[in-house]
């Protein structure tokens, strides 16, 4: 039997090198902040796949973290990851490659208002189709939420939207584990604008409320016409919803995100969303 040369492959010395042997390498994603490097690979047969590998310990914790998440939660929006190669003492995993623009890079279009950015593009579609794409980040973290995982270092760059397609897909959620849970360093990975406070505490606890902060937060920067928050294109409703769910207290939020979910959709001014 012939196996496939991603996913039978179980260890390779390198994985780039590999990859050319097996398959074109039309695009490679270096100088990460995460610690990794990836590669859009194109295989003889014509599949594309996505690989990415860890190159410090700190990557490779988080694709191990990442590897356990998947195995636990699976939804549409969420890009799987399907198999894993072992790298010498190091991990690469194997995606199915998604067509679209992740809205926010460090690598890329560092000011996310810049006219030809994909945020800027993002929050210049009609409305109902920005909430069109929050409603599948929304239903994703339902499905989270009920494999009792919590979000951790979501933010724009975690979404990629394919523009033509209209279609939005959740990428890098590798800091994502089990919840309840302690933070046990001085905080956790992420970027502040979509971080709840307790983020930030050694000792809080983070939970399934946390998660209702990130979304809250999610909806508030998505629906916005700028990057300054002061040009909301949702409703008065939605923005209520919205500021309960990002109070700094976690007991004034939202219970869960089902709750949330709920609250929001009753004032979608599209009805049943």
């Amino acid at each position: 039997m012939v196996l496939h040369p991603l996913l039978g492959v179980g260890e390779v010395p390198a994985v780039e090198p590999y990859l050319g042997r097996v398959g074109e390498v039309f695009r490679a994603f270096r100088g990460q902040d995460s610690g990794c490097v990836s590669y859009g690979v194109r295989l003889l047969d014509g599949a594309r796949w996505f690989v990415k590998e860890a190159v410090n310990g700190r990557a490779r914790r988080s694709l191990e973290r990442g590897w356990a998440f998947h195995r636990a939660v699976r939804h549409p929006a969420i890009v799987p990851q399907v198999h894993r190669i072992a790298v010498g003492d190091s991990w690469a995993v194997v995606m199915p490659w998604r067509e679209g623009e992740v809205l926010y890079t460090a690598a890329g279009h560092r000011d996310r208002t810049s006219p030809d950015s994909p945020a800027a593009r993002f929050r210049a579609l009609p409305v109902a189709r920005v909430l069109a794409a929050f409603d599948r980040v929304l239903d994703a973290h339902l499905a989270v939420e009920a494999a009792g995982h919590v979000a951790v270092d979501f933010y724009d760059g975690a979404l990629l939207y394919d523009f033509a397609a209209d279609a939005a897909h959740l990428v890098d959620l590798d800091e994502y584990r089990p919840g309840p849970f302690v933070v046990e360093e001085e905080r956790l990975p992420g970027s502040r604008r979509f971080m709840a406070p307790e983020e930030f505490v050694r000792g809080a606890v983070v939970d399934t409320r946390t998660t209702v902060f990130t979304l809250g937060r999610t909806a508030r920067l998505l629906l916005d016409g700028g990057d300054e928050e002061r040009a909301w294109r949702g409703t008065p409703q939605q923005l209520a919803v919205v500021a309960r769910a990002t109070f700094p207290d976690p007991d004034d939020r939202f219970a869960d995100v089902h709750r949330f979910a709920a609250a929001w959709r009753a004032a979608d001014p599209r009805g049943d969303a």
